[in-house]
């Protein structure tokens, strides 16, 4: 994109904010337990925020997730990348309510998962620890792993779901 996505203006509610401020609102509006935010911190952020420097660096996003199941121990972990910004509190509950004790949900669109917003198990910090030290970054690997151990279940996107996958890689997408 060539610039940082964290303060992209976005509309939400009304309200012009940057992309991260919306991200967050969206994640506590779902109601969790607990609100992490993945990376270092950055300018803005609110000193209440629990920010997680990633535990591996230039590992792509699997290193924020595993950051994230390794210091949060929890049982569920609902993921959220900073990019789509289109994505509704209703469809985090969704897929929140369709993961169970141990079994985490991916949204699955025209064949591709999306394993930015997805709810994965605490059982999946060994395998993502393990799919870094082979230096294995790639998210869809991870993912299909997951689901061959039943640690985690797809989910088909209905109609009208998926403009909630846009997400903001390159200039054009800002549009």
């Amino acid at each position: 994109m060539g610039r940082d996505k964290t303060y992209l203006p976005v509309e939400w509610k009304g309200v012009s904010m940057p992309l991260w401020e919306r991200q967050l609102a969206v994640l506590r509006s779902v109601g969790p337990t607990e609100v992490v935010i993945s990376g270092p911190r950055k300018r803005g952020y609110p000193e209440s925020a629990v920010v997680l420097p990633d535990l591996w660096n230039e590992v792509g996003p699997l290193g924020g997730i595993a950051t994230c199941l390794d210091r949060t121990g929890t049982d569920l972990l609902l993921v959220l990348a900073i990019d789509l910004p289109l994505v509704q509190p209703g469809f985090l509950k969704k897929l929140l309510g369709l993961a169970q004790a141990g079994c985490g949900v991916v949204p699955k669109h025209h064949g591709h998962f999306e394993p930015l917003m997805a709810v994965y198990p605490g059982a999946a910090r060994e395998l993502a620890i393990g799919q870094i030290s082979a230096r294995d970054y790639v998210l869809q690997r991870f993912i299909h792993r997951l689901l061959e151990q039943r640690l985690m279940t797809a989910y088909e996107l209905e109609r009208g779901e998926g403009k909630q996958m846009e997400n903001w890689n390159h200039p054009a997408d800002l549009g």
